[in-house]
């Protein structure tokens, strides 16, 4: 089109957002669905992004007492029969082991040779053998609270997947806790979510807002389930991590008694808690723009990425790169070492600083001989829209990229909080005022409405027919005395 501007990914997000995103998880080289329908390959910069990612929730988890473990892939079909809502959830996204061992035919095929005595679900989620587990283990309240966190992959048959959001196979950490109390247990859940909360937020600079979900919305098995929800550039929401109080629905399948102080037999409280690779996807559509993706420093793989100009004789620049590197390593940001490499491949320089780019590298630093001669650096900020080259001094170096690597990260959560900001709507209070907010069709339409409403069959139909879910009750909402419901009236 004529007049339109160059991008690094097309299409841009205004032009097409969900192919826009599948763009730049293919271009930056995060995931790609590969190999068997729906399962994805997470490649090394996306893989690298999850490590960061996973280290630092983990440290968090443990914080609050919880204790790494691992519990089998496969789980009897008997363990979720005995918990029937749970099974009744998770029952059409099941993949199912009948057979093992294969035996070759007369035409060279393998096929499955035998059957097993008892299906075997292969893990959507854990609460069942966990909770058998949690039955031996817990005898008495001295053994109370039981907090078990497993860092896993899941298996969900999902009908429609998308890279990164919905695939049949995930990764994920789920957290299951047993208490002695109901006081103790739902504690646990408003704790593990305000973790979630503070990881999405400072780690990923994502705001999100926390609150319940509504009866309909629920955990398979839960008496309440708390969420984070995030709004994503396009102003669709994505549930980001959530807490569940499961009462004592699955210590009564699995019979997790306990003996309490004065020797009665009861039954245990338990909470269950989760956060997956989809906060990957939640990354891509909060802070990557038409040039590609944009990661915050702080699971960044490569903080600064350092690329040599180099022409006749190398040495010389790939030396003082080298020596650029090592100072940097040794400036501490956030109380790690600054994650810089060189970029010395046999590529032109010009595609190396593109590649980097997409990847979304927060800093990334050109270094050429007269660059060394002026004594400065170039510096390209990731999160300048111009992707200006400035030129920095190269004694300042390191003092120069801490900086911008903090005004990166608050950067990108204030840009996000403000766009969650600006599209959440207060003042919606009809039918015809919702209707025409969530069916618009500029590229900015849609966001979320704070509104009161009621959970019956007429608002189930119009939401239905909208594309519109109840996302959360916010924890902060006050419900007027005087409210009415923002679709029935």
């Amino acid at each position: 089109m004529e007049g339109k501007a160059k991008t690094g990914i097309s299409p841009t997000r205004a032009e097409d957002f969900p192919q826009w995103f599948q763009s730049v998880v293919r271009d930056a080289e995060v995931a790609e669905l590969d190999h068997v329908r729906g399962a994805m390959v997470i490649r090394p910069w996306g893989y690298g992004i999850w490590e960061l990612m996973q280290r630092a929730l983990d440290e968090a988890i443990k914080e609050t007492g919880a204790v790494n473990a691992y519990f089998p892939l496969f789980i009897p079909l008997s363990y979720f029969e005995e918990e029937a809502k749970h099974v009744e959830g998770f029952a059409k996204e099941m993949a199912v082991v009948t057979h093992h061992r294969l035996e070759q035919g007369e035409d060279g095929s393998l096929h499955p040779a035998a059957e097993l005595p008892e299906p075997l679900i292969v893990r959507p989620t854990s609460e069942t053998i966990i909770g058998r587990s949690f039955a031996k283990w817990i005898n008495s309240y001295r053994d109370l609270p039981l907090m078990i966190n497993q860092w896993a992959n899941i298996v969900r048959w999902e009908l429609r997947p998308r890279v990164l959001l919905r695939t049949t196979e995930f990764l994920w950490q789920e957290g299951h806790t047993a208490h002695a109390t109901e006081e103790e247990a739902l504690e646990e859940t408003r704790r593990m979510l305000g973790v979630y909360r503070e990881f999405a937020e400072s780690v990923l600079a994502i705001p999100v807002i926390p609150g319940e979900k509504p009866e309909s919305e629920r955990f398979p098995g839960a008496e309440r389930s708390l969420t984070i929800e995030a709004m994503m550039q396009d102003g669709k929401a994505l549930q980001s991590g959530t807490s569940h109080y499961l009462g004592q629905n699955f210590s009564r399948a699995m019979e997790m008694e306990f003996t309490d102080e004065d020797g009665e037999r009861k039954l245990a409280y338990t909470t269950s808690w989760g956060l997956s690779t989809r906060m990957m996807g939640a990354v891509v559509m909060t802070h990557a723009d038409d040039n590609g993706l944009r990661v915050p420093p702080r699971v960044a793989p490569r903080q600064v990425q350092i690329v040599p100009i180099t022409r006749d004789d190398p040495a010389p620049v790939l030396e003082a790169a080298g020596r650029l590197q090592a100072e940097l390593a040794e400036r501490s940001w956030e109380g790690a070492p600054i994650r810089a490499q060189v970029d010395s491949r046999d590529r032109k320089p010009a595609e190396k600083r593109w590649e980097w780019i997409r990847k979304g590298v927060p800093v990334v630093i050109e270094l050429g001989e007269r660059d060394i001669e002026q004594g400065v650096m170039t510096m390209t900020r990731r999160d300048d829209a111009d992707l200006a080259r400035d030129a920095v001094p190269r004694d300042a170096a390191a003092e120069a990229v801490a900086g911008v690597l903090g005004e990166i990260q608050t950067g990108y959560f204030e840009e996000a909080r403000e766009r969650l900001r600006e599209r959440t709507r207060h003042d919606i209070a009809t039918l015809d005022q919702f209707r025409e907010f969530f069916s618009g069709e500029e590229t900015d339409a849609g966001g979320f409405v704070r509104a009161p409403w009621s959970e019956d069959r007429a608002t189930e139909e119009t939401m239905g027919e909208l594309g519109v879910s109840v996302r959360c009750i916010p924890f902060d909402a006050e419900l007027p005395s005087d409210a009415r419901c923002v679709i029935t009236g």
